[in-house]
């Protein structure tokens, strides 16, 4: 059973899919790139596996995530641009 639940666009011919299926007859979650080009098309082998029971741990951890956290600082991202003049 593979059951995808949503595709986040990482670059131009690459995608992030996440889904349900079923490896090895143990369902769990499944967070893999996907690519699309001239030579192959397909999933990669990025990506990582969550079984179905380690899954409310998984969750509890991306909830506990702040946005904030994710932010970009203004100070850092003017250090960058310093970094890159210098």
């Amino acid at each position: 059973m593979e059951k995808d639940i949503d595709r986040i666009t990482k670059s131009a011919d690459t995608d992030i899919v996440i889904r349900i299926d079923d490896y090895g007859g143990r369902k769990g979650l499944t967070i893999r790139e996907f690519v699309k080009s001239e030579r192959y098309t397909g999933f990669t082998k990025s990506g990582l596996r969550i079984p179905a029971d380690k899954f409310n741990i998984f969750k509890a951890a991306i909830n506990s995530v702040d946005e904030k956290d994710l932010e970009d600082d203004p100070k850092t991202e003017q250090t960058k641009i310093e970094d890159r003049e210098n």
